[in-house]
């Protein structure tokens, strides 16, 4: 992924190329039905695979939401028609291990760690390991998980810098990963003013996904 400019895109981690352009197909149908775009990625998987990875504002992704995602964007795709062969189309929510996209995902997951590349080389290296120590508004402190000798124990890395990060899977991830799932859901449901009897776990996680042939 690389930096891109797109009107309406708020990420700083965009895609390139025939992602690019699938995202700027998808992106105003999932504003339009009150979802973001988190990423798009056309891969080998299965024979040809379109991954689009959506939330809504509020961070939330049911499984009827990616029903509703995918409904949503395959009319488009199939007018736009950016694909030539045949493909699936898989919807789903970023996950709890998920790839941060905003700047607004790195003020959220503060404290925790994650695996990043950069397209540029920053303080000897384009990649990294270790806790978000602080998230500012032109870079994010990067604390080591494991710093080599002679280098100091944090790395301060430009967004603009930033090809790829995503969060590690730990038991603290998990944690908050969930605690924050299940609250988002009931704050969701009393501004749709559904009643909030589910037993807590049961509803779909965040790795709720649907997929389709196309």
């Amino acid at each position: 992924m690389t930096a891109t400019a797109s009107e309406g895109d708020d990420r700083i981690i965009r895609e390139s190329g025939i992602d690019a352009r699938i995202a700027l197909i998808v992106q105003p149908v999932l504003r339009g039905i009150g979802f973001r775009l988190v990423r798009v990625h056309l891969s080998g998987q299965n024979g040809l695979t379109l991954q689009i990875m959506a939330e809504r504002e509020d961070g939330t992704m049911t499984v009827e939401d990616c029903e509703e995602v995918s409904r949503a964007v395959s009319p488009a795709l199939d007018v736009d028609d950016p694909i030539e062969k045949a493909y699936h189309l898989e919807v789903s929510s970023p996950g709890i291990d998920r790839p941060l996209v905003r700047k607004s995902d790195f003020v959220t997951w503060t404290g925790h760690l994650v695996k990043m590349e950069t397209s540029i080389v920053v303080a000897d290296r384009k990649r990294f390991k270790g806790k978000i120590a602080e998230a500012g508004e032109d870079d994010v402190l990067i604390e080591r998980d494991k710093a080599a000798y002679g280098e100091e124990p944090t790395v301060r890395v430009p967004y603009d810098a930033i090809a790829d990060v995503r969060l590690i899977l730990t038991d603290d991830l998990i944690r908050e990963a969930l605690s924050k799932d299940n609250r988002e859901r009931k704050e969701a449901k009393k501004r749709r003013g559904e009643p909030d009897d589910a037993p807590e776990g049961a509803e779909g996680g965040a790795e709720d996904e649907i997929e389709q042939e196309l």
